[in-house]
């Protein structure tokens, strides 16, 4: 393995954890110059420096010397596939995406921006969901006067159901032919 992609690994993984080389000393117990060195591509971290590091970034020295991000169009895919979950309890739409989300958002190239938009934007959908929802119950059972057919919230909860669809088929679609996918609307909670 080359030196300088391995440095560039560890210095990737020292700025995700937000630390300064002075702070990865001394969270690793390593001299200063034996992390500039090895960020540098001077030397390659070995036996009690790689497992010092592993532990200080919290991933196994495997994950540090075969950690590489690469292109997986499936795992795309299925990310923007997974949100269907919401027809089965509307948190699924959040919570399948999240996880592979979580699993894959530093080993497949895009899966973090486009994972980040989707779970902002099943978020969102899934707030104004309940919100309408909220709003529908105690309108019925506090009879707020608010002027709500019976027919009013299903009609808007059908609309909710058919866009997310819509949104969910068009960035698939998008995804699989290689374009930008565009979840909109959507707060922007991760960031």
């Amino acid at each position: 393995m080359k030196n300088k992609e391995l440095a560039k690994r560890i210095k990737e993984l020292r700025n995700r954890k937000g630390f300064s080389q002075e702070e990865l000393s001394e969270n690793s117990g390593l001299s200063l110059r034996t992390i500039q060195r090895i960020e540098n591509g001077e030397t390659e971290p070995r036996g009690d420096s790689l497992k010092r590091l592993a532990m200080t970034f919290g991933v196994s020295p495997d994950e540090i010397i075969d950690w590489q991000t690469f292109e997986d169009r499936n795992v795309l895919n299925l990310l923007n596939l997974s949100q269907l979950g919401f027809l089965a309890f509307p948190i699924l739409g959040i919570v399948i995406p999240l996880a592979i989300w979580i699993l894959k958002k530093d080993k497949v190239k895009n899966v973090d921006r486009i994972g980040k938009s989707i779970l902002n934007f099943q978020i969102t959908w899934t707030i104004v969901f309940f919100l309408t929802y909220l709003v529908w119950i105690l309108n019925t059972i506090l009879h707020l006067g608010l002027p709500l057919s019976v027919f009013g919230p299903v009609v808007i909860i059908a609309t909710l159901y058919i866009f997310n669809i819509l949104m969910i088929i068009i960035n698939s679609v998008r995804c699989y032919k290689v374009k930008e996918t565009y979840y909109q609307p959507a707060l922007r909670i991760l960031r």
